[in-house]
């Protein structure tokens, strides 16, 4: 089983000085673009895409810092901020001809999504985010004991050092770990893009460190800025989670509703790994989406 996407083209284009991003394309029609999550790369939307593919134009990016694509060194927060990133996919899509896009991500390309849609209203057509919380709500929500699930987030957010050492000593065994604690069919996950997976973060864990980190920084005083003004999602959204605010005592629906006034808010009982453990229902949530 290749790792590619069959059936798609890959292109290098660069969406900044010095970065640029590898992404799968294929298809014709209304765009899309899939965003991947953490500790993967765009191959996790194989199944999803496959099926878009056949209705519209389907773009599959590596984010910066992660997969193939371009991964600068962290020279200040903003190096790895969603904003940045955020900025990074548009400029891909503009560059392969779209000016306007449907946008869908996982995780944290979930969290480059919601920054796109706050900051470039007029290019995101429809957004979907799956099983995250804004970031500022992420923090907000994360109480107690229960917050242990999240210890990586706490670890990455340490400054330049020591995380990286930790993580880089023993990679697999800490990105494997994740693999397996999120899938609740860890057949869903073949052993040739597990291994994808793991070379792929291997490669990375500075840039994967300094997006973390970022989300315990300068994405957060974002966040606050746009909560300060008012600023919310124009366009529609739909969002689709584990029911995981029920087990750590919060209302997601109710805190995306105050950034998403027109929100369709799904609960699945997938694990958090969705696009390959559930893809038939997240290609027609997609579906669903772009017809509002």
């Amino acid at each position: 089983m290749t790792t590619d996407l069959a059936g798609f083209d890959y292109r290098r284009v660069q969406v900044a000085e010095g970065v640029s991003l590898t992404a799968a394309v294929a298809g014709s029609g209304s765009p899309i673009v899939l965003l991947h999550g953490f500790p993967q790369t765009h191959l996790m939307w194989r199944h999803v895409a496959a099926d878009l593919v056949a209705d519209h134009t389907v773009i599959c990016p590596d984010l910066r810092g992660y997969g193939a694509s371009d991964k600068p060194a962290e020279t200040d927060g903003s190096t790895y901020s969603k904003r940045t990133m955020a900025a990074d996919v548009v400029a891909l899509g503009r560059a392969l001809g779209h000016e306007t896009f449907a946008l869908a991500g996982h995780d944290r390309g979930a969290l480059v999504a919601f920054r796109a849609g706050l900051d470039h209203p007029g290019t995101i057509t429809h957004l979907a985010c799956l099983d995250v919380l804004p970031t500022l709500d992420m923090w907000n929500a994360m109480q107690g004991l229960k917050a242990a699930v999240a210890f990586h987030l706490y670890l990455m957010a340490q400054p330049v050092g020591l995380p990286e050492q930790l993580i880089a000593a023993s990679p697999d065994a800490f990105f494997g770990y994740f693999l397996d604690l999120w899938a609740n069919d860890p057949e869903s996950i073949p052993a040739d893009i597990r291994s994808a997976y793991l070379e792929a973060c291997r490669n990375a864990v500075p840039s994967i460190v300094a997006d973390y980190r970022a989300s315990a920084g300068i994405d957060v005083d974002h966040d606050q800025v746009d909560l300060a003004a008012g600023n919310q999602l124009r366009m529609p959204v739909t969002v689709i989670q584990q029911d995981w605010g029920r087990a750590l005592g919060f209302d997601a629906a109710a805190l995306w509703g105050a950034w998403a006034p027109d929100l369709c808010h799904l609960t699945v009982t997938s694990g958090h790994f969705m696009a390959e453990e559930a893809p038939t229902d997240i290609s027609k949530a997609l579906r669903d989406l772009l017809t509002r």
